[in-house]
C-alpha cells in the first residue's frame, strides 16, 4: 500500500513510536527513525520487513537539529510522504512546584518539535499534492489530569496544530490528524507504574491494574501495534477525507 513512500517516524527506538513506524514498514514504507537509547536494534527490526531504514539522532528540543534531520530524510529518500510527529517526555509535579526547566523541555519536545517538522516537511508534501502528518497527542490532548500541567498543555497544543494544519490543506492530497492513546505501556508509562509500586508498596502488576482502574474502564493497555494499525488507516485511501480527527483509542477513558 505505501511502497516508495517515505515515513519519518520522531521517537521511534521504543515504544509507541517504533510500533508505527512497523507498521508502517510492514505496508512497504522506508523508514527514517529518530530517537535515543538503542538505535541499531530497532533498525534491524525495520530493515527485517523488507524496506530501507535510516536513522538520524536530532535532538527534538531543537530547531536546528530537526531542520538537518528533515534535510537528511529528504536527500537519503527524496522526501518526507508521511510524517509521524511522536517525540515526547513527562514529568510530574504539582503547577508550584513544576520546574521551569522541565516545563520548557516538555513544551519544546512535545509541542514546538511537531510544528518545526511539520512546517518543513508541508512544501514537499503539497507539491506532490500526497502527505500524511499524524501527530501523536494523547488523552491528555482531550482532558487533564492533575499535576500534569506541561504534558497536558503540550498535548492540548498538538491538537490544536492537528486541526490548522489540518484546514489550512483541506482542498489538497495532505491530511493532518491526531491520535490520543490512553495508557500504553511504554517506558514512559512504566516508569509511573514503577513509581506507584514504591509509593503504595504495591507489587507491579497491582500498581498496574490501580492505573488502569483509575482511568482506563476496559482494564487494559493500548499496544503500540493498534496504535501503529491506526496511523497505517490515516495513511490509506480510506483516510482520504478524515482530516483534523483528535482520534482517541482509550479504552473508554473519555467515555465516561
Amino acid at each position: 500500500m505505501l511502497q516508495g513512500k517515505t515515513a519519518l517516524v520522531t521517537g521511534s527506538t521504543s515504544g509507541i513510536g517504533l510500533g508505527i513506524a512497523k507498521a508502517l514498514a510492514k505496508q512497504g514504507a522506508n523508514i527514517v527513525l529518530n530517537g535515543f537509547g538503542d538505535v541499531e536494534g530497532p533498525k534491524a527490526e525495520i530493515a527485517a520487513l523488507g524496506v530501507k531504514v535510516a536513522y538520524h539522532g536530532a535532538d527534538m528540543s531543537k530547531a536546528n537539529e530537526i531542520e538537518a534531520m528533515m534535510k537528511f530524510a529528504a536527500d537519503t529518500f527524496g522526501r518526507v510522504d508521511i510524517l509521524v510527529n511522536n517525540a515526547g517526555i513527562q514529568h510530574v509535579a504539582k503547577v508550584e512546584d513544576f520546574p521551569v526547566e522541565r516545563w520548557d523541555a516538555i513544551i519544546a519536545i512535545n509541542l514546538t518539535s511537531a510544528f518545526h517538522a511539520t512546517r518543513l516537511a508541508l512544501p514537499a508534501m503539497k507539491a506532490a499534492n500526497w502527505g500524511r502528518i499524524i501527530n501523536v497527542a494523547s488523552i491528555h490532548g482531550l482532558v487533564g489530569s492533575a499535576e500534569k500541567s506541561a504534558y497536558v498543555a503540550a498535548k492540548h497544543g498538538v491538537v490544536g496544530l492537528t486541526k490548522v494544519t489540518a484546514l489550512e490543506n483541506a482542498t489538497t492530497g495532505v491530511t493532518c490528524n491526531a491520535i490520543c492513546p490512553g495508557w500504553v505501556l511504554t517506558p514512559l508509562v512504566q516508569k509511573q507504574v514503577d513509581a506507584k509500586a514504591v509509593a503504595m508498596g504495591l507489587s507491579n502488576e497491582e500498581a498496574k491494574k490501580q492505573l488502569l482502574r483509575e482511568k482506563e474502564p476496559s482494564m487494559q493497555f493500548t499496544t503500540p501495534e493498534e496504535l501503529g494499525e491506526l496511523a497505517v488507516f490515516f495513511c490509506s485511501a480510506a483516510g482520504n477525507n478524515v482530516r483534523g480527527v483528535a482520534w482517541n483509542m482509550d479504552g473508554g477513558w473519555t467515555a465516561q
